[in-house]
């Protein structure tokens, strides 16, 4: 399952993301993991939640962050969730279309049974029709 937050830059998604995290691990019976393009949200995470800053991790395109998620589902069988923060930005997918990366992680997330969250800095309006079904926060 991919859920995504939606709205413009400074709207408070990654509030909405950092909440939900926090609160899946109260319940979450495998692994969380929570990737971001920096670090700085470290402390506002439960320490039971793994933080990787993708960008120590020299990610260069779109098709090398699902690489980089796969990577990761395949060195921990116990993975449940993962919240992806600032998702243009790491995915390089910045004033591209995101359709295809997501119906991506939508196959891996069916193939390894990982939820995925995913802050996306568009509005609504700008997203594609098929992707509209998976928002759950929209600002």
């Amino acid at each position: 399952m991919v859920q995504l937050i939606v709205g413009k830059k400074g709207k408070g998604k990654t509030k909405h993301l950092l909440d939900k995290v926090n609160s899946a691990v109260k319940t979450a019976s495998g692994n969380i993991v929570y990737l971001d393009k920096n670090s700085k949200n470290m402390y506002e995470l439960n320490n039971k939640i793994r933080l990787i800053n993708v960008s120590d991790y020299l990610v260069s395109d779109c098709d090398e962050f699902l690489g980089f998620i796969c990577g990761i589902i395949s060195q921990d069988h116990d993975l449940e969730q993962m919240y992806l923060d600032s998702f243009l930005v790491n995915a390089h997918l910045e004033g591209q279309d995101i359709a295809p990366a997501i119906e991506k992680l939508e196959k891996i997330s069916s193939a390894f049974n990982v939820e995925f969250t995913i802050n996306v800095s568009l509005d609504e309006a700008e997203l594609p029709e098929s992707l509209k079904e998976k928002i759950i926060v929209s600002l």
